[in-house]
């Protein structure tokens, strides 16, 4: 039953042209909650801060202002809490061509943090929860003893997805969880991460730039425009009727084929 709450939060870069310093505000006052059983989409062009809230969210860099509560606690910096915090909340990367360490198999990519956030296990227990992590994301368990270059890219994303629920996490971050694969199989592995949400009673974060896919998948819209969450609201009502003008934009840059090609025929 894990709650994340972002309050006020701030994020400031410092650039450096010569010997002047300027600010560059990445993230500006932005707030919102992620229950368990709730899929909310991020939704923005690139530059827009995205990546940032993923990676502030991720402790993997601090605000410069605002809070993130889990649970209605503030993040531990350090210690146990931290640990914790890590363990609830996971990430499944854009890049799955990068975000796998090629000189190790798959089976050593899952062990890790189970050992790590499960040392009670034994080695026949992790054996075991290595197999049924990859049966949970339809792959077959022989592929634990193959090495990243062996798979495909989608095959690639199910294996950091599995790694991602290994720890047993509550919150999953997914930064634009399939922009990196072919356009043929994008569509799967949506509804893999849709099927995990709602058996693991996962609240989801899905960052995309994809207005359609974030309808689809999505129970609520957060629209994000240089830095701000400009609008927000249930799925459908974002999209079928938007207030802010950037969401419009958005909303007629997506495909959409009977507008461009008429009706399917019937």
């Amino acid at each position: 039953m894990t709650s994340l709450e972002v309050r006020g939060l701030v994020k400031d870069y410092r650039l450096r042209d010569g010997l002047r310093s300027t600010r560059l505000r990445a993230v500006d006052d932005v707030g919102f909650t992620l229950d368990h059983g709730r899929t909310v989409a991020l939704v923005g062009q690139s530059g827009s801060g995205k990546s940032t809230i993923a990676r502030l969210l991720l402790q993997l860099e601090r605000p410069t202002a605002g809070e993130i509560r889990l649970d209605g606690r503030p993040v531990a910096r350090r210690g146990a809490g931290l640990i914790r915090y890590r363990r609830l909340v996971q990430m499944v990367f854009q890049d799955p061509f990068a975000s796998l360490n090629p000189h190790h198999d798959v089976a050593h990519h899952l062990a890790r943090p189970l050992r790590l956030h499960h040392p009670e296990l034994s080695r026949a227990d992790v054996d075991a929860r290595i197999r049924h992590l990859l049966e949970r994301v339809q792959l077959d368990p022989a592929m634990a003893g193959r090495r990243p270059h062996e798979l495909s890219g989608g095959q690639r994303q199910r294996v950091a997805i599995a790694r991602a629920l290994a720890p047993s996490p509550g919150i999953l971050i997914a930064d634009e969880p399939v922009s990196m694969l072919d356009v043929s199989i994008r569509l799967g592995v949506l509804n893999l991460l849709a099927t995990l949400q709602r058996e693991e009673d996962l609240g989801v974060l899905y960052i995309t730039h994809d207005l359609a896919t974030a309808r689809h998948f999505s129970d609520d819209i957060l629209v994000m425009y240089r830095g701000r969450i400009v609008e927000h609201g249930p799925a459908d009502e974002v999209i079928l009727n938007p207030k802010h003008e950037y969401t419009r934009l958005l909303a007629d840059a997506t495909p959409d084929p009977e507008r461009r090609f008429g009706p399917a025929p019937r």
